[in-house]
């Protein structure tokens, strides 16, 4: 488990990028824009959960 896995909806986006939605057995869902600090989005299913897959490549969002 990385250290940005397992971001529950309504936590504050530790960096700026794309977070994807994993469900509750590992499935891969859509993939939503979060800028830093931010809250991430509700999922589209109970049980899923958000991880970092291409952070911001600029300094702003670190």
């Amino acid at each position: 488990m990385t250290k940005n896995s397992g971001l529950k909806p309504g936590n504050q986006a530790p960096k700026s990028g794309q977070y994807q939605e994993v469900g509750p057995r590992g499935g891969k869902g859509r993939e939503v824009t979060t800028v830093k600090g931010e809250p991430l989005p509700p999922t589209t299913q109970k049980g899923a959960s958000y991880t970092l897959v291409d952070p911001t490549k600029n300094k702003s969002g670190s």
